[in-house]
């Protein structure tokens, strides 16, 4: 089946073509530093560019993938708002995708017999985690503080084997405290440090067909606002 994916858990748009031959196709737009996320200004061009690399129109579509996170509070419901209209007006299958299982599947054959510790950064002084040993989930997603990460990242070494992998816009924030317990965190250019919107496609063609619960954003922790909100209301 030809597979159209995209995330916008983080601050870049990436979009993903999976051709039934297996070939896969990527347009992503990463913002730089200074200039804020284009999710909705990019989002759809991007699709359409993808799309036409891979020489598939939308009538060879058969499934549509959308990053579900955890990530930015906005860019998750920009990113699945769209994913949930295209689903709709096309009649097409959606399938929710973790961000951070896609961001560790590109550095799977970089790590070898070892973990994969995928870190976002979270803001508020945290970072969002999961680690993957292959298809092994070692860590589910979770909001960890630098300690807490450090420690995590430490657990996940096998005695006698080789360290975690962290990698991530996070793994970088926090690259002295992963890096002080032993974990690999690759150069600040490495793209693998970039969430590839064609592991989630590979991801969501591997998939069981998705069912008719609705797809929803991975928080992990109430949104900026929301918290606010709450702290404003404390006596």
């Amino acid at each position: 089946m030809t597979v159209v994916g995209f995330d916008t858990a983080t601050p870049a748009t990436a979009v993903g073509v999976l051709r039934e031959d297996g070939t896969a196709f990527e347009r992503r737009h990463d913002p730089e530093p200074g200039e804020r996320p284009a999710h909705v200004t990019r989002l759809l061009g991007l699709i359409e560019a993808a799309l036409a690399d891979a020489e598939r129109g939308w009538e060879h579509v058969a499934r549509l993938a959308v990053g579900v996170g955890p990530g930015t509070f906005t860019g998750l419901r920009i990113g699945i708002a769209t994913a949930r209209g295209l689903a709709q007006a096309r009649d097409l299958p959606l399938v929710g995708v973790s961000t951070l299982r896609a961001l560790a599947d590109g550095a799977r054959a970089d790590a070898g017999e070892g973990a994969v510790l995928a870190v976002l950064d979270a803001r508020r002084g945290e970072a969002f985690a999961a680690a993957y040993a292959g298809e092994a989930e070692r860590l589910a997603p979770v909001a960890l503080s630098p300690a807490d990460l450090a420690r995590a990242a430490g657990e996940m070494a096998v005695p006698g084997g080789p360290p975690a992998l962290a990698v991530g816009d996070g793994a970088l924030r926090f690259r002295e405290e992963l890096e002080r317990i032993g974990a690999v965190v690759p150069a600040d250019g490495s793209p693998l440090h970039r969430v590839d919107a064609r592991h989630v496609c590979r991801r969501a063609a591997a998939a069981p067909a998705p069912g008719r619960a609705p797809v929803v954003p991975a928080y992990l922790r109430l949104p900026d606002a929301e918290l606010a909100a709450r702290q404003r209301t404390v006596p």
